[in-house]
C-alpha cells in the first residue's frame, strides 16, 4: 500500500501547530502544509469543520485518519510510526511525560501562549496577568532543568516537544528569558535534534523592544 504524505493543516504562527510539524520532522515523516487562514474564518467554515467541529488547528489527515488536537497527535505520531523513544513505556516515565503534556495544555497555554496572544493577535486576556504566568510556569521549569537535560528523563521526550514552541517564543508575549539560563540551554538542545525545523517568528513584544 502506498502511503500519500499526511495532510497537516495549520497555522504558522500557531504553537501548537509546530509541535505537531517539529514532532513529523524528528520522525522523518512526509507531510504536505496546508494552510488555514483563520483572520479570514476559514476554520470556522463547513469545509474545516467538517475535520475538527472544535474549529482549531492544527488537524492532521494521514490516508484517512483524521485527528485533531495538537498533543493528540503528537501520541497518534509516535505511535503510528515507531518512534518510541520519544514515549517511555514504564509507568513512571510515561507519568513523567504525560505531567509535561498537561502542563502544556494548562500552563503553558494559559500563560505563555496567552502573552504571545495578545501582543501578536490582540487577544483580550489581561497582560499583567497571563505574563505572570508565564513566569510561574518558567520557574518551575527553570528549577527541575537544574539537575538533567530534558524535561522528562534523560532522552528527549514527546515532553520536549509539546513545550519547546511557546517557550522559545515567550518573548514575543514580553515574556522575558533572561532569567532562565537551565530554560535557555534546554531551547538549544531541542533545536540541536536532528530534523528540527523552526517556527516562524513574530516581530513583537520584547522582539520589537
Amino acid at each position: 500500500m502506498n502511503r500519500q504524505p499526511i495532510k497537516f493543516y495549520r497555522a504558522p504562527l500557531s504553537g501548537h501547530c509546530h509541535r505537531v510539524q517539529l514532532m513529523m520532522s524528528v520522525l522523518g515523516i512526509d507531510y504536505d502544509i496546508i494552510e488555514v487562514d483563520l483572520a479570514a474564518g476559514e476554520h470556522k467554515k463547513a469545509p474545516f469543520l467538517a475535520l475538527n467541529a472544535f474549529s482549531q488547528v492544527p488537524v492532521i489527515d494521514d490516508n484517512g485518519v483524521v485527528l485533531a488536537d495538537s498533543n493528540a497527535i503528537l501520541i497518534y505520531l509516535i505511535k503510528q510510526y515507531g518512534g518510541s523513544q520519544w514515549l517511555p513505556d514504564d509507568a513512571v516515565g510515561a507519568a513523567q511525560v504525560q505531567r509535561w503534556l498537561s502542563a502544556a495544555a494548562g500552563p503553558v497555554a494559559y500563560g505563555l501562549c496567552r502573552a504571545r496572544l495578545v501582543t501578536v493577535f490582540g487577544a483580550p486576556y489581561n497582560p499583567d496577568e497571563v505574563i505572570a504566568h508565564g513566569h510561574q510556569f518558567l520557574k518551575v521549569m527553570e528549577h527541575e532543568l537544574r539537575e538533567r537535560q530534558w524535561l522528562a528523563g534523560e532522552s528527549p521526550t514527546v515532553a520536549d516537544i509539546a513545550n519547546y514552541a511557546y517557550v522559545a517564543h515567550a518573548p514575543e508575549g514580553n515574556v522575558s528569558l533572561d532569567a532562565y539560563p537551565n530554560v535557555r540551554a534546554w531551547l538549544e538542545r531541542v533545536e540541536g535534534l536532528s530534523g528540527f525545523v523552526p517556527m516562524a517568528r513574530s516581530v513583537a513584544g520584547l522582539v520589537n523592544a
